[in-house]
């Protein structure tokens, strides 16, 4: 399978998007919204990886690509990231907040640590990028959106997850009350929900046998790829979404 072609859903829109590095979701988001014609500010913690999917992507798309690196746990590294995007393109309309932190360890082993860890870059991460979005999307009075990336186990339970879990409906509740927090400003905060989208660095940390069990929940009998999650994030970002504020939706094929 092929992603669509681009159809200018994003022409004129400057977007953000945090851990764009290598091959996941976040990568293709910044693909797909190179191909519909928006400008694109990609960032990640990995400066290495960063830098090279910057080349990679601007080898197409020219300068409408950027990066600028940001710890989504730094509160000054993610005013920065706003920052250094206004000052390149002069403002943003979009926020897609990719940036989150899985691992599996069941409750009766998980340390303060682990829990910690995975919900400062999963919920307070998300937390801190919306905010110091929708304050530039309030101050610039043009309206905007925000895209999260939740996740099905948001809703579903799964051993071992916790922690991943937990953040991610914290992610679910968080869309869903900055949604009206911002609804006067003309500000749209959405989250895509995706069960399983494959891509190396999940193959890497991810046992054989779970993959196995988990792709053979999907009713297409495959996990999806990245770019396929990355269309609902387009979609939900492009004013071909502008009735929707406050939803979370499901990228999934999975049934019970």
């Amino acid at each position: 399978m092929k992603p669509p072609a681009g159809h200018s859903l994003l022409d004129g829109k400057v977007v953000v998007i945090t851990a764009a590095a290598g091959t996941g979701i976040g990568s293709a988001a910044a693909r797909r919204c190179l191909e519909e014609g928006a400008e694109v500010v990609i960032s990640d913690q990995h400066a290495r990886r960063l830098g090279e999917t910057r080349d990679e992507l601007a080898a197409a798309h020219g300068d409408r690509v950027r990066s600028l690196p940001c710890d989504v746990t730094d509160e000054s590294a993610v005013n920065a990231l706003i920052d250094g995007a206004v000052a390149a393109y002069g403002r943003i309309d979009v926020l897609i907040n990719n940036a989150g932190l899985g691992g599996t360890s069941s409750v009766l082993e998980m340390t303060d640590e682990q829990w910690l860890r995975v919900l400062d870059v999963t919920l307070n991460g998300t937390f801190r990028c919306t905010r110091a979005a929708l304050r530039q999307m309030v101050a610039q009075g043009r309206g905007g959106a925000v895209v999260n990336n939740a996740s099905v186990l948001g809703w579903r339970a799964q051993p071992g997850q916790a922690h991943y879990a937990a953040a991610k409906a914290g992610v679910m509740a968080l869309t869903r009350c900055a949604a009206l927090d911002v609804a006067e400003h003309g500000i749209r905060v959405n989250a895509v929900a995706p069960s399983l989208a494959m891509h190396p660095f999940l193959a890497k940390v991810t046992s054989e046998e779970l993959l196995a069990e988990l792709v053979g929940r999907e009713a297409f009998g495959r996990s999806a790829e990245p770019w396929e999650v990355a269309n609902v994030m387009v979609f939900l970002a492009s004013d071909y979404a502008s009735y929707l504020t406050g939803e979370v939706i499901s990228v999934s094929s999975q049934h019970p």
